[in-house]
This record gives C-alpha cells, sequence and structure tokens, in this order.
C-alpha cells in the first residue's frame, strides 16, 4: 500500500522553512566573519553581494542590515540575558551572532518567537559546541521573556508572541543556566562556521 502523497501545501512550507534557514545560515557567516576579522559587516555584505557565489538570499540581507539597524539595542537585550558574570565577549563567535540574529527576529519581525528560537537552537546545535544549543537557548528564553515584559498593555498587540517555553521544549533543550565551559570560544581558529569558505 502506498502511503498518501505529501500535500502541496506542506511541500510549500518545507520549501520555505529550508529556504530562510539556509539564509539565517549566511547571515551568520557575514556576521561571523566580521566578527571575527573585526571588519565592517556593511562591507563583508557588500563583498558577498557582490561576489553572488552563491547569490544572497534578500533575508539575508534583510537579517544583517536589521541586526545593524538595532545593533546597540539588541547587544544590550542579549547582555542582560546572559546570567551575571557572563558578557557578551566571554561567548563563543558563533553563538554569539546566532543570538543577535534571533534576538532582531524575536524584537523586530513577525517570526514566531517558538520558530526564531529553534532555529538557533537548530544552527547551534549544527554549527557550535556541544554545550552550545542548551546556551542559546536559555538565552534566548530570557530575552524572550524581557521583551514580553518591557511592552506595555497598550502595545500587546505589536508584542512578540509568547513561545519561548515552548521553543524550548520543541528543541528539546532545558533552560538551565550555562555552564561556564560553554562559553569557550572554539570558534577562533575556525575562518568559516557555516562552510560557506570566506573569500580573501
Amino acid at each position: 500500500m502506498t502511503e498518501p502523497a505529501t500535500p502541496s501545501h506542506g511541500r510549500v512550507r518545507n520549501r520555505e522553512n529550508s529556504t530562510r534557514t539556509k539564509a539565517r545560515k549566511r547571515a551568520l557567516d557575514i556576521l561571523f566573519e566580521s566578527d571575527l576579522r573585526e571588519r565592517p559587516t556593511t562591507e563583508t555584505l557588500a563583498d558577498r553581494v557582490g561576489w553572488a557565489e552563491p547569490p544572497v538570499r534578500p533575508f539575508t540581507i534583510d537579517l544583517v542590515n536589521g541586526y545593524l539597524a538595532h545593533a546597540e539595542e539588541i547587544d544590550a537585550l542579549l547582555a542582560a540575558s546572559l546570567t551575571p558574570g557572563w558578557t557578551l565577549e566571554r561567548m563563543n563567535r558563533v553563538d554569539r551572532n546566532l543570538a543577535r540574529i534571533a534576538l532582531f527576529e524575536l524584537a523586530h519581525t513577525d517570526t514566531p518567537p517558538q520558530v526564531a528560537i529553534k532555529e538557533a537552537v537548530d544552527l547551534a546545535a549544527e554549527l557550535s559546541t556541544d554545550e552550545s544549543p542548551a546556551f542559546v537557548n536559555a538565552v534566548l528564553a530570557q530575552a524572550a521573556a524581557r521583551l514580553r515584559r518591557s511592552v506595555p498593555a497598550s502595545g500587546a498587540d505589536q508584542a512578540p508572541e509568547t513561545g519561548a517555553d515552548d521553543a524550548a521544549a520543541d528543541a528539546g533543550h532545558t533552560q538551565d543556566t550555562p555552564s561556564a565551559d560553554s562559553g569557550t570560544d572554539a570558534t577562533d581558529t575556525a575562518e568559516d562556521p557555516t562552510g560557506d569558505a570566506a573569500q580573501e
């Protein structure tokens, strides 16, 4: 007996999710390279767009430019969401930049919180340390809670949806306080964690 065919709308949704995941991964690549080389992110983005190998997706450009437009706010929220004694500098580069992308989506787009968090956690599992998924999950859950508390009741229609706890459950990670070991910057010697090699 043959299995029923996947509904066409399901295939479209999966294709869209895959495309957006790849766009997030490319945005991470651009932010990571800029961070590692201590060069302006706008220059890295312009280089990648100019090379077009592969072409840079519009969503990647939106994510990078969105973070840059709100960098001070996002970094402040990220720093406030870390456990005492932690700093942005102590985070490894992959985790730090994944969190920046997710926080832009949480605060300034209509991406559901559970989606933004799960995407960041999944990419951390693929590209960062063994401790990174739980670490990124905990930080983003804390940041999402801070965002919800910071929106006045009159602006509830503009508030990010709740869902940080659901994202933690879906991702299969706890929101425990991360251990100090998870801050080890394993990316210092990596030229490119995403596999999209930076060109000199």
